[in-house]
């Protein structure tokens, strides 16, 4: 998945690197084309803080919260970690942004365990924190989630491929994130309870990272450990597409179902190519612009965001089964990312 963030040249972005991790944070201001403010020093000060800034889905995330912030009168300040589990930049992000005197922070957890203390710290000076498509652990680590219902995406897709097999035997291959991330874990459960499967039914289990090239290697790896897989859940369409080329290397690509997550463009329109039977979709840009919505709100009248606030997925397939809910590839197109 690949897509540029558009960006005028008022956009002012200052490194924030600490140890190993690296982080860019970028403040918006007026006459900036597709810039997320306009200048003035009463502005409500918005910190968004993504997994990384390359990965399709957190870029569209950042467009919306761009948008939403230009819309609101906000001034949003951005920082992205070097990889997928950047914790430590994540917790120098957090720090930054609360002495830059942020209302709220948006974050999407890279470790939804250890982001906790810096969260806690940050609530404690007042600061508003919404995590974004990943919940933290506790979820009440935080003020307020806004994020596909993961558990849902995952049931989905397995309702699909359990009735996509018409009753044949499933051998399952799941490629998953990595250990202890909940999103992850949360797709891989909620598969296998629309599949109607349990862990002792997945044939081979491998992480990926949610990599296009490391999903490649894993199902190179189940299927030399087991030939006879027809079934293939993936964390999200990046390894569901390394999935189908290894698939089609060893000719096996018209005979395997491959399921995923995300509703990202390239992925959607592999749904369409035949490449991936099904995908559920999420709406990135939605997550971002609630979410600075509920800070810019909490500056104005004191109210703050919670619980939780589901954003929304679809089944996106042009191969529609029996009592399965779903749209087509149109419909995903129109409505994809990245």
């Amino acid at each position: 998945m690949s897509r540029t963030t558009r960006q005028s040249s008022s956009l002012l972005r200052v490194a924030a690197v600490t140890g190993v991790a690296a982080l860019t944070l970028t403040a918006c201001g007026s006459g900036s084309g597709s810039s997320s403010s306009a200048s003035g020093s009463g502005e409500v000060k918005v910190g968004l803080i993504t997994k990384t800034d390359t990965n399709p889905f957190f870029v569209k995330m950042k467009e919306g919260a761009e948008k939403a912030a230009k819309e609101n009168g906000a001034q949003l300040s951005t920082a992205a970690g070097k990889f997928d589990g950047d914790n430590a930049g994540q917790v120098t992000a957090i720090e930054n942004m609360v002495a830059a005197g942020v209302k709220g922070i948006l974050i999407t957890p890279s470790d939804s365990k250890a982001i906790v203390p810096a969260i806690e710290k940050a609530r404690a000076k007042g600061v508003l924190v919404i995590a974004l498509d990943t919940p933290t652990e506790p979820q009440s680590a935080v003020d307020a989630l806004f994020a596909t219902d993961n558990v849902k995406a995952g049931e989905l897709i397995g309702e699909y491929a359990k009735a996509a097999m018409k009753g044949k035997t499933a051998k399952i291959a799941a490629l998953d994130l990595a250990p202890g991330v909940s999103v992850g874990v949360q797709r891989h459960d909620g598969f296998l309870k629309g599949f109607g499967a349990a862990e002792k039914d997945v044939a081979c289990a491998q992480d990926t990272g949610g990599d296009q090239a490391k999903g490649q290697t894993a199902m190179e790896n189940c299927l030399q450990k087991e030939p006879d897989i027809n079934v293939v859940y993936t964390i999200n369409e990046p390894a569901a597409l390394g999935a189908y080329t290894a698939l089609k290397a060893k000719g096996r690509e018209k005979d395997v179902l491959i399921v995923s997550v995300d509703g990202g463009c390239t992925g959607t329109q592999a749904v369409k190519d035949g490449k991936i039977a099904a995908t559920s979709q999420q709406y990135p840009l939605k997550m971002a612009a609630e979410g600075v919505k509920a800070v810019v709100l909490y500056a104005k009248d004191g109210k703050k965001a919670s619980g939780y606030t589901d954003t929304g997925v679809t089944l996106i397939t042009d191969k529609a089964q029996d009592g399965v809910t779903a749209k087509d590839t149109a419909y995903g197109l129109e409505n994809c990312w990245g």
